[in-house]
């Protein structure tokens, strides 16, 4: 049996969700792996910009935060750890966990760096397919920040075979994260598809943090979930033969049932049949799922046809400007004035002749007036004729046409409707990313140590 569990879903999670799971395999005894899935699409467009503007950034902002309280644990107990964390710039990543472990008194990690993602300069996007999802999306019109493509377990799977303790990657499939360990644990032929769709499935199921645990599944009074402020976020117990026992660390909140995993198992599924990924086609028609006992769930059935011919690359680039400006009515009548503001900023727009993308919302809530512990909320039946925030959003080319609209917004305050307040504005830059096939034969995944010549 071979653990991996999940420490991280997205950019942002929960920094200290990987200890229990990292305890929990390390009292296993038997090593394992923790893998943190940090990236998106966005996530990683931002990374490209905050590298472009120092060179040492462009890894995931809360890496030394999810790393720092298991890192020991994990390099103690032979726990490898995986993560997409490099994002745009892995190498300096590895450096920054190297410079964690110095602090720990860890000495020296062997610290693999995937690469091979980063297209930029190695294929013309003109001659290239454009993913049909994206295809009702308007085509590229600013400057080109990445392109990185989607790139399987196997340079994973070759660092860890080679010793490595952590092994950071930019962009790779998510579900690669833990098919990589699996691989070179059991020794699983790359060509064995019912294995690599197994450790696919695995991945697909981990990938999401606690979203398979409990986090995302709950719903008070419909589908309750015990400890959300403690969710233990899942380890999956992996047999050679690629089926597994998807658990979570005793003593945590949260839970693992039928109802969980069907959610997560379907959770950015297309075809069923056919999920794509650069490592195996994911066949998920004869899954079978069996309830084994409290937060026990096995997982067996997964089927494997041939990897698709291209890679899916995204293209990050600079958009147009975003401006987002809200205002709050309360008490009498306060639908009403909410609505004439959104009235009164439509033909504001049009009087100053601002031709921009625009809209707005009122979002219902009892903030206004309620305290910080919630006492208005907690009730049935607020005792308030209604209290509303509008929100506004611009989108335009032009910098400074965003910023008129959102300064008119701002002017509400004086010039009505009645009651306004608690303005906030911010107007941004907006990056924008599109999905193109590539061939394989430009993707070559490598690896090397950190402190080694690539």
């Amino acid at each position: 049996m071979y653990r991996i569990g999940s420490g991280a879903g997205f950019s942002g999670d929960r920094i200290d969700a990987a200890q229990s799971v990292v305890a929990a395999i390390a009292a296993a005894g038997q090593g394992g792996a923790v893998i943190f899935e940090t990236l998106g699409e966005r996530t990683l467009a931002l990374g490209q910009i905050a590298k472009r503007l120092d060179a040492s950034r462009g890894y995931e902002p809360l890496l030394e935060d999810i790393l720092a309280p298991i890192l020991s644990q994990a390099v103690a107990a032979g726990i490898v750890i995986v993560g997409n964390f490099g994002a745009a710039n892995p190498p300096a990543a590895a450096r920054a966990i190297q410079a964690l472990a110095d602090r720990l008194g860890l000495g020296t990690l062997r610290i693999a760096v995937v690469g091979g993602d980063d297209l930029v300069g190695k294929i013309d996007l003109t001659r290239t397919e454009r993913w049909d999802g994206d295809g009702r999306l308007p085509g590229l019109q600013g400057d080109v920040i990445a392109i990185n493509v989607y790139m399987g377990a196997s340079a994973i799977a070759e660092a860890i075979a080679a010793g490595a303790q952590i092994v950071v990657t930019g962009r790779v499939a998510d579900p690669a994260l833990a098919l990589g360990p699996l691989v070179a644990h059991f020794g699983w032929a790359w060509d064995d598809l019912d294995r690599m769709a197994a450790g696919t499935l695995v991945g697909h199921l981990l990938e999401c943090g606690a979203q398979v645990s409990g986090g995302f599944f709950a719903d008070p009074g419909v589908k309750d979930v015990p400890d959300t402020a403690n969710i233990g976020f899942p380890i999956a117990e992996v047999e050679a033969d690629g089926s597994f026992v998807l658990t979570k660390a005793a003593g945590t909140g949260g839970l693992v049932d039928l109802r969980t995993v069907k959610e997560q198992l379907l959770y950015e599924i297309h075809d069923p049949a056919a999920y794509l990924t650069p490592d195996v086609t994911l066949d998920l028609t004869e899954v079978e799922l069996e309830e084994l006992g409290r937060d026990r769930v096995r997982v067996s059935g997964a089927r494997g046809h041939p990897a698709p011919d291209k890679l899916k690359a995204t293209v990050s680039y600079y958009g147009d400007w975003l401006g987002e400006a809200e205002i709050s009515y309360a008490g009498p009548n306060a639908l009403a004035r909410a609505r004439l503001a959104v009235t009164t900023i439509k033909a504001r727009l049009e009087r100053r002749g601002l031709n921009l993308a625009h809209r707005a919302d009122i979002v219902g809530t009892v903030s206004a007036f309620d305290s910080d512990a919630g006492d208005l909320l907690a009730e049935s039946e607020p005792p308030l004729a209604g209290d509303y925030r509008v929100r506004f959003a611009f989108g335009s080319a032009s910098q400074a046409d965003v910023n008129s609209a959102v300064q008119e917004v701002n002017a509400l305050y004086c010039c009505g409707p009645a009651g306004g307040g608690g303005v906030r504005q911010s107007v941004r830059p907006r990056v924008r990313t599109l999905s193109h096939l590539v061939a394989r034969d430009v993707v070559a995944a490598r690896f090397h140590f950190a402190g080694e010549p690539e």
